[in-house]
């Protein structure tokens, strides 16, 4: 589904970003998601607010 409009930017690019690590400013920067008319801009932290809290915990005791 397409989130932004204006950039043509997609939820799966979102989320993949975001799976990544990408903070919301780095994805509105790299895709320009929420830079055009700015709609897009609550729906596109929801996803990323979403997708971040379905990520595993990092266990800081085992080396990256």
């Amino acid at each position: 589904m397409y989130v932004c409009l204006c950039k043509a930017v997609t939820q799966q690019q979102i989320q993949d970003a975001a799976a990544d690590g990408a903070s919301y400013a780095k994805i509105r920067k790299e895709l320009g998601v929420g830079t055009d008319c700015g709609c897009c801009g609550q729906c596109a932290k929801q996803i990323v607010r979403e997708t971040a809290n379905t990520l595993p915990a990092c266990d800081f005791s085992e080396a990256c």
